[in-house]
C-alpha cells in the first residue's frame, strides 16, 4: 500500500467515525426526546381531566323550620342554620330506596360538604330565597367526579372499587334526569388546599409562591449584582480574601438545596424568631441558595463588557464609580437579568428548603402578606402526591403542568430579554 493509499484509507475511517459519533449523537438526542415527550404526555394524560368538574343538580326547598330558623332571622341565624340537612333530605326524596345507614351515608357522599356552604351563601345573599325550591348545582363527591371522567371501571368487582352498585345506580338516575353535567373546574383556581379533593385549590399555594419569589427577588438581585461588580470592578487583584470568597461562592452554587434549609432553620427561624412557614423565611432560604448562581451569571456578564469602555470612561475623567455605574452596569444588565431570571426560576421549583422551615403545613387560607402562614406550589405538589385519594393524583398532574408553565414562561422571558437587549461589540 502506497502513501496516497495510506492517506485515503486513514481519511476513510475518519469519516466513518465522524458518522458513527454523528449517530449516536442524533440517537442520543432522540432519546433524550422520547423520554421528555413520554413524561410530557404522561403528566397530561392524567392532570387534564383535573380542569374538568363535575356538578349535580338538586332542587332545594328551603323550609324555615327543617333550618331551625324563627320568624324574622337576622344574619347570624342564617349562618348558624343546618343547611346539610336540606340537602340530606333532598337526596333521601330522590332516591328513597336507601334505607340502611351505609346507604345513607354513601348517598351524602353524591354531593361535596362544600354544598352546605354554598347553600348558607346564597341564601344570606338573597333571604327571600326562604320557603321557596330552587335547583342548585353542587360540586360532586371526588368518586363521583372521577367516575363521570371514565377513571373508574365500573366491570370490576364491587369490593375492587370505591363505588357501590347502588351508588352507580343512583348516578345512573342522576344522568338520565340530566342533574350531572361536566364544567371548567375554576374552583381549582380560586380555592386553597382543603381535605376534600373536589375543593382543593392552588390558590394559596401559588400566592405563597409569588410571595416567597418577591422576598427572593427583593434580596437576591440588589445583593448579588453588587457582590458581583464589587468583585470584577473594586476587589484586589491576586488577593487571599478575594480569592477565599470567590472560592465559597462557587462552592455555594453546588451545595445541596436541603442544607440552606437546615441553615434557614436554625438562624432565621431559631436564631431570629422569623414566622415558621411564613414566605419571609421562605424567601430568605431561597435568597441564600440563588445567590450564589446571580453572583456567577453577573460576574460573566460583567466580565464580557470590552476593557474598552472602561478605559474610554476614565481617560474623560470618570472616577472608578462612575465607570461602574454609567456604564459597565447598564451595558452588562441584559445578562445580568437573564441569569437572575433563571436562578430564580431554579428557586420557584424548590421543595426540599422549604419543607424543613414548614412550609408544608396544611394551609387552607390565603396568604395576605409575607408573614401570614403559607405553603409553595411544589410543597403543595408533595401534599398531593402523598394523598391516597385517586381525585389527588389528577390535581398533582394539574399542578405540575401549571408550574413547569411557569418555569417555562419565566425561561421564555430569560430568552427573550438576551435577544433583545444583546450588545454585540
Amino acid at each position: 500500500m502506497n502513501h496516497t493509499e495510506k492517506i485515503q484509507h486513514s481519511l476513510k475511517k475518519r469519516h466513518a467515525r465522524e458518522k458513527r459519533f454523528r449517530l449516536y449523537g442524533l440517537l442520543s438526542v432522540s432519546i433524550s426526546i422520547l423520554f421528555l415527550l413520554s413524561l410530557l404526555g404522561d403528566i397530561g394524560f392524567k392532570g387534564m381531566p383535573a380542569f374538568w368538574q363535575t356538578k349535580v343538580k338538586l332542587d332545594i326547598h328551603l323550609d324555615p323550620e327543617r333550618l331551625g330558623l324563627g320568624p324574622n332571622p337576622d344574619q347570624d341565624d342564617l349562618f348558624q342554620a343546618n343547611y346539610q340537612r336540606l340537602i340530606a333530605d333532598t337526596l333521601t326524596r330522590m332516591f328513597p330506596d336507601a334505607k340502611t345507614r351505609q346507604q345513607r351515608r354513601a348517598l351524602k357522599n353524591l354531593v361535596s360538604k362544600s354544598a352546605a356552604y354554598e347553600l348558607r351563601d346564597a341564601v344570606i345573599a338573597n333571604p327571600q330565597l326562604l320557603g321557596q325550591t330552587r335547583p342548585f348545582w353542587f360540586l360532586a363527591k371526588d368518586d363521583v367526579d372521577v367516575y363521570m371522567k371514565g377513571r373508574i371501571d365500573r366491570n370490576l368487582p364491587e369490593s375492587q372499587r370505591r363505588i357501590k352498585d347502588y351508588q352507580l345506580a343512583w348516578i345512573d338516575t342522576l344522568k338520565s334526569q340530566g342533574r350531572l353535567k361536566q364544567g371548567f373546574n375554576t374552583t381549582f383556581f380560586t380555592n386553597s388546599d382543603s381535605r376534600e379533593p373536589e375543593q382543593a385549590g392552588i390558590r394559596g399555594a401559588f400566592t405563597g409562591s409569588m410571595l416567597t419569589m418577591l422576598v427572593t427577588l427583593s434580596l437576591a438581585f440588589p445583593i448579588g449584582v453588587l457582590a458581583a461588580l464589587y468583585l470584577e470592578e473594586f476587589a484586589p487583584q491576586n488577593n487571599r480574601w478575594v480569592d477565599l470568597i470567590e472560592i465559597n461562592i462557587n462552592n455555594l452554587a453546588a451545595v445541596p438545596s436541603i442544607v440552606f434549609g437546615l441553615l434557614g432553620l436554625a438562624v432565621f427561624i431559631g436564631f431570629f424568631g422569623v414566622p415558621r412557614s411564613a414566605p419571609l423565611a421562605g424567601g430568605l432560604v431561597l435568597t441564600l441558595m440563588t445567590l450564589p448562581t446571580i453572583i456567577i451569571t453577573s460576574r460573566a456578564a460583567i466580565k464580557a463588557v470590552p476593557n474598552s469602555i472602561r478605559e474610554a470612561a476614565l481617560a474623560l475623567g470618570a472616577s472608578k464609580t462612575q465607570v461602574a455605574f454609567g456604564h459597565v452596569l447598564p451595558l452588562s444588565l441584559p445578562g445580568i437579568l437573564t441569569g437572575t431570571i433563571i436562578g430564580m426560576a431554579q428557586a420557584l421549583g424548590e421543595t426540599a428548603p422549604l419543607l424543613l422551615i414548614g412550609m408544608v403545613a396544611f394551609v387552607a387560607d390565603v396568604p395576605h402578606s409575607i408573614f401570614d402562614p403559607s405553603t409553595a406550589l411544589p410543597v403543595q405538589i408533595y401534599l398531593w402526591a402523598d394523598s391516597p385519594e385517586r381525585a389527588f393524583v389528577e390535581r398533582t398532574s394539574a399542578a405540575i403542568i401549571v408550574l413547569l408553565l411557569f418555569l417555562m414562561a419565566m425561561n421564555a422571558l430569560a430568552v427573550f430579554m438576551r435577544k433583545k437587549f444583546e450588545n454585540k461589540w
